[in-house]
């Protein structure tokens, strides 16, 4: 079975951030970094090259996979800032509806900039999904 490739690793989150190209989009992750830290009460490790996580959780998928995973995060990725919302967007469709202009996957929300939502719905939705993991996942 393949090893997840994703780990947390050593790397700055500062110096990553650092070196977002756009202007725009490190000032929205200087915001995003901020909000995660005050809703989770954690550090910001990095996972990967590209992904900042707040927590972490062990799984144990039914194909038998198992690993660590970040409880939440995100990346500033070129086309979007890509939000991680672990268990998914089904329990918060009502926070989803006041959100603003987003899209989502399985577990991203995809968004192109922070003015584009309103940023007490994201903290509420940031909140909810990783008060829900860590319970999950005591």
């Amino acid at each position: 079975m393949a090893e997840v490739k994703t780990k947390e690793t050593r790397l700055s989150v500062a110096k990553f951030i650092g070196k977002v190209e756009s202007g725009q989009k490190r000032k929205d992750s200087e915001a995003i970094l901020k909000l995660m830290k005050q809703v989770t009460k954690e550090e910001p490790k990095m996972w990967g090259a590209s992904m900042i996580g707040f927590g972490r959780f062990h799984y144990k998928s039914d194909s038998g996979r198992e690993g660590d995973w970040l409880i939440t995060g995100f990346s500033p990725r070129k086309q979007n800032l890509t939000i991680y919302i672990t268990p998914g967007f089904d329990k918060y469709e009502s926070l989803m509806k006041q959100l603003g202009k987003h899209k989502t996957s399985k577990g991203c929300l995809y968004i192109k900039k922070l003015e584009d939502i309103d940023m007490k719905v994201l903290k509420q939705l940031i909140k909810q999904s990783y008060q829900d993991m860590k319970k999950k996942y005591k």
